[in-house]
Formats: C-alpha cells, sequence, structure tokens
C-alpha cells in the first residue's frame, strides 16, 4: 500500500484534507450554532495531528524525490486553504514517481 515517502505523503495530505473541512464545515457549526464543543475538540486533535503528519511526510517525500523549495511552499499554503489540499492532490497525480502507478 505504501509503497514510498510520496505515497505516504499523499495519503495524509488526502486524510488531512478532509479532517479540515470536517472541521470547518461540521464541528465548527456545531460548536457556535448547537453548542456542542465536544466535536471541535475531537475534530481539532485529530486534525492537528494529521496537519503536523503531513510537514513530516512532506520533509521526507521532499528529500527523496527532490521537490524546490517553490513546491514545498506551495505546498504549506495549500495546507492552510480549505480544498487545498485537493488542489495539491491534483499536482502530486501529475509527479506519481516511476513505479508508484
Amino acid at each position: 500500500m505504501f509503497k514510498n515517502s510520496f505515497s505516504r505523503f499523499r495519503t495524509i495530505s488526502f486524510m488531512e484534507g478532509i479532517s479540515y473541512l470536517v472541521l470547518l464545515f461540521m464541528a465548527m457549526p456545531l460548536k457556535y450554532f448547537a453548542g456542542m464543543p465536544v466535536f471541535v475538540k475531537v475534530v481539532g486533535m485529530a486534525h492537528g495531528i494529521l496537519f503536523i503528519l503531513f510537514f513530516v511526510y512532506l520533509y521526507f517525500a521532499s528529500k527523496e524525490h527532490n521537490f524546490g523549495m517553490r513546491f514545498n511552499i506551495l505546498a504549506f499554503i495549500a495546507s492552510l486553504v480549505p480544498f487545498g489540499t485537493f488542489m495539491l492532490e491534483k499536482r502530486l497525480k501529475q509527479m506519481v514517481p516511476v513505479g508508484n502507478n
């Protein structure tokens, strides 16, 4: 399933994007409109862990596949923007290393 750091990074990137959307569009409205803050705590913790893992695996994938500084900065920005990691995934599909089909 995870052949190298590139495929691990793609998976974590996707999971981080999902957790960000769940936090923004489900947990936050439940907190502020329904008075249920527990969802922000749970989803926020999961998102925080995935956010950190995103950068850990970005580092490893960057070292292994020689991503440029420009790509790393764009990946950082994508992690901060809702739906950004999904736009990043489109770019990552174009960059699939040989043997990772």
